[in-house]
């Protein structure tokens, strides 16, 4: 009896996955809704009577039973990178051109498609089973919104064993099998009609309106209520992968295949093209032809198709350099400046900002642009009452890129260059480059509070109910002075402050005290040290393991590092020299944060204990991550550049200029092969 309920489920389950598959996926349903409901509710029924035989992956678990109560964070296996972006045809020939000298003899082939605007997420599958799902965050590590995800219909919970082996021939001609593990890398989107009939519902209910799908999907993703999410009508195309083992493929449109075989949607808008010319034609049709799609795109992505290539191409700290993506022209707004303030920044930079009669530019209202600084706004000479074009091409805030003159009203005036802090009133003077204008007053609350809201931010510390209100108010009070101060405070303070209370003190002061133990990378990065963003903390605090070895460290030992040039340098060294830091380093030593760099030690042994590892080429079977992987188990360290630091450089096939480079300087190479069957005899 036991047996026979359980087939029944199991029937049932596979023949609902069948038709998710064909309508959320394929768009071609077989049955109708009513057949479709049938077939659920016998499911709910059937499980209801048998709570015990209910499987995390049956399509009626797709919501969970109760809101969450916070995200939780998780690292990436491999980073999900952001991509370089170009708006003309000639940057595209400029890209093509740099792959080219890199490949040398070989000549690369690409894949065109199309840019979805909506939020990047990472699938992780093992067994065949949907385990997590997270945001790309800072692109090493992001939020578990597996809850959320699981609400996607076209999200398969469970992957579907493939029938036939993908359609194009290639190294992978084996039909298929499940991966024991399969990082899906996508974009989860909304579908216009459903973004404009949740906007209809918010507006009913006195609610404020998304302001574009984007902004939608954004939002809805980080709803701790995932029943919510389930009414939104979000939809997942996947277009790469992270971590997969067994590799799939050797092109990415072969991916793709192998992909689709798993009852995994992808983005169907893919077309390959043999050279940039053809890469360009594909560009311009999108963007010259009304798009018939249902969901916005900005643009188009342009790839190498060859995935051994990709690995030998390599990348940047922050993006691939086998990708590309050609942003559409951008939209532009006429509209009239109606006042410039002058804002001061955490280093104490002036910017002038326009505030706009509010307008409607790509889906958003627009109420202020940049102007930079104030070279360029005598430059454009943009005055106030000014008519004046808008744009938005890829920006967070929306630029001023032309003054229409013949509109200009008489008796307007250039914007005068500020003689004092428009904040706490201190002198300011240009910085070195002439460009930039300072408050020279390192005691002014305005940078004081850009600074809190720096350090506070989710990629620094992280400090979880501290927004800028409450940051504006601390200041004000004199409650704040510095970074310590936050560690300082007590209940009975912030519970007297505006719109706090006991609960929301109490908080805060619990989410400032898990803070103390985040690692030395976080807190270099949120001391706001000019020109030191996240990957070079990170570097920094690897390589020094605490802020004391940093402090100590001189230029020269700081700019031999990997990926810390001279610039990054000289910016470390004269920020551990300030004697105001010397003092902020012992307040936050003394109020319990963590100066120390990873716990974890590198491996002593080995036959890479203590070596500086650089590799080029390609190893058929291994990806660079593997390989990268392998290198910090056996006690080595890998890094992108051949320089007089390195110890040894590891050959795959077709090497590049890295194996020119090592035998000038006398390093030693040795072939991927031989280390690894040197490592499987240890």
């Amino acid at each position: 009896m036991a047996h026979s309920i359980k087939h029944q489920l199991d029937t049932l389950r596979r023949q609902i996955r069948h038709h998710d598959h064909l309508y959320y996926v394929l768009n071609h349903p077989e049955i109708s809704d009513h057949h479709y409901d049938r077939l659920f509710t016998q499911l709910k029924t059937l499980e209801a009577q048998h709570p015990n035989l209910v499987t995390p992956d049956s399509p009626t678990q797709r919501v969970a039973g109760r809101p969450l109560d916070a995200f939780q964070t998780v690292k990436h296996a491999l980073p999900m990178l952001s991509m370089d972006n170009t708006y003309s045809p000639d940057e595209l020939r400029q890209f093509d051109e740099r792959l080219r000298r890199f490949l040398k003899t070989e000549s690369p082939q690409y894949v065109v498609e199309t840019k979805i605007d909506g939020v990047a997420v990472s699938l992780r599958y093992e067994k065949g089973l949907l385990v997590l799902a997270a945001t790309r965050g800072d692109g090493r590590q992001g939020d578990d919104i597996t809850a959320n995800i699981r609400t996607i219909p076209s999200v398969p919970l469970a992957l579907t064993p493939p029938k036939s082996k993908p359609a194009n021939d290639s190294l992978f001609d084996h039909t298929p099998t499940l991966p024991d593990v399969l990082e899906v890398r996508g974009e989860v989107f909304m579908p216009t009609p459903h973004f404009h009939n949740i906007n209809t519902l918010r507006q009913e209910n006195n609610e404020p309106p998304f302001a574009n799908p984007r902004n939608a999907t954004a939002g809805s993703l980080k709803l701790l209520d995932s029943r919510i999410v389930a009414q939104r009508g979000l939809r997942f195309l996947a277009y790469a992968t992270g971590q997969t083992d067994p590799p799939l493929a050797d092109t990415h449109h072969q991916l793709l295949d192998a992909l689709r075989n798993f009852s995994l949607p992808v983005n169907p808008h893919c077309q390959t093209a043999d050279n940039i010319d053809a890469v360009i034609d594909i560009c311009n049709q999108w963007e010259n032809t009304p798009s018939k799609l249902d969901y916005q795109i900005d643009g188009m992505v342009i790839k190498v198709d060859n995935l051994a290539q990709r690995d030998r191409l390599g990348q940047t700290s922050r993006a691939p350099r086998w990708c590309i993506a050609y942003k559409f022209a951008a939209e532009q707004a006429q509209t009239t400046i109606r006042d410039i303030r002058v804002q001061v920044g955490k280093t104490g930079a002036l910017t002038p900002v326009a505030d706009l009669q509010p307008v409607q530019l790509a889906g958003t209202t627009v109420s202020r642009a940049s102007l930079h600084n104030f070279g360029e706004l005598a430059r454009k000479d943009v005055r106030i009452n000014d008519t004046v074009l808008v744009e938005k091409a890829g920006e967070i805030i929306p630029q001023v890129v032309q003054v229409l003159h013949d509109k200009r009203p008489p008796q307007t005036h250039p914007f005068p260059l500020p003689t004092e802090c428009p904040q706490c009133k201190g002198p300011v003077a240009k910085d070195t480059q002439g460009v930039c204008i300072r408050c020279a007053n390192p005691n002014c609350p305005a940078q004081l509070v850009e600074r809190l809201r720096h350090f506070a931010a989710r990629n620094q510390m992280d400090i979880d109910g501290l927004g800028i209100a409450l940051i504006e108010q601390l200041v004000a009070a004199g409650l704040v002075t510095s970074f310590a101060d936050l560690y300082r405070l007590n209940r009975d303070q912030l519970a007297n402050l505006e719109r706090m209370g006991d609960k929301s003190a109490d908080n805060l002061i619990n989410a400032l005290e898990t803070t103390k133990k985040r690692p030395l990378a976080r807190v270099l990065a949120a001391l706001g040290i000019l020109h030191v963003g996240r990957r070079a903390a990170e570097v920094l605090a690897e390589h020094f393991t605490s802020i004391d070895n940093i402090i100590n460290a001189d230029p020269e030992q700081l700019e031999a590092i990997d990926d810390i040039g001279p610039v990054i340098a000289q910016s470390v060294h004269q920020f551990c020299h300030d004697p105001h830091t010397r003092q902020l380093i012992d307040d936050l030593r003394n109020v319990g944060l963590t100066m120390t760099g990873p716990t974890q030690p590198a491996p002593t042994e080995g036959p890479l204990a203590g070596k500086t590892v650089v590799l080029t080429g390609s190893v058929p079977g291994h990806s660079r991550s593997q390989l990268e992987a392998l290198i910090k188990q056996q006690g080595g360290r890998p890094t992108a550049s051949v320089s007089k630091n390195t110890d040894l450089v590891i050959t795959g096939e077709n090497p590049g200029s890295k194996l020119q480079k090592a035998q000038k300087l006398g390093i030693q190479i040795l072939p991927a092969d031989k280390l690894l069957k040197t490592i499987a005899q240890t």
